[in-house]
């Protein structure tokens, strides 16, 4: 669980954008994107271990169902929000794997997905965590 410091740390930053992707070279441009919006990467991650370890700097993660340890995405996207207040848009080719099955995620985008639909949802996850749309975990 973040702390209260950790919490208002997160507040007075950047957002901080977690890519949880086990394909190098789609994490690789989904960082590119997001490091061009101004946003700041605070890990890639390809398995559940990983990405939980980077959860307390994340304020919103993008996720993929299929890992490197398997179809962990729906249980570390759930966990991320309800352990850690991140906004989660699942980003993955089998969509119907997780449309609907966690509670509080923002959404759910199709691979392969072209930069400006992930600018998109980048913007959507943005605006989300200004209007206080999403509970901060503390």
């Amino acid at each position: 669980m973040a702390t209260d410091v950790e919490c208002k740390f997160r507040e007075n930053r950047a957002h901080g954008v977690l890519i949880v992707e086990d394909e190098f070279l789609i994490a690789l441009d989904l960082e590119m994107t997001v490091r061009d919006m101004g946003l700041d990467v605070v890990g890639l991650a390809s398995d559940k271990e990983q990405a939980l370890k980077l959860a307390p700097m994340a304020d919103i993660a993008f996720v993929d169902v299929n890992l490197a340890d398997g179809a962990t995405g729906p249980e570390i996207g759930q966990r991320l929000v309800d352990e850690f207040g991140v906004a989660v848009v699942f980003m993955t080719g089998n969509p119907e794997a997780v449309a609907g099955r966690v509670q509080g995620a923002l959404g759910v985008v199709s691979k392969p997905a072209s930069t400006s639909i992930v600018q998109r949802s980048l913007r959507h996850a943005v605006a989300a965590r200004r209007s206080g749309g999403l509970v901060t975990a503390g």
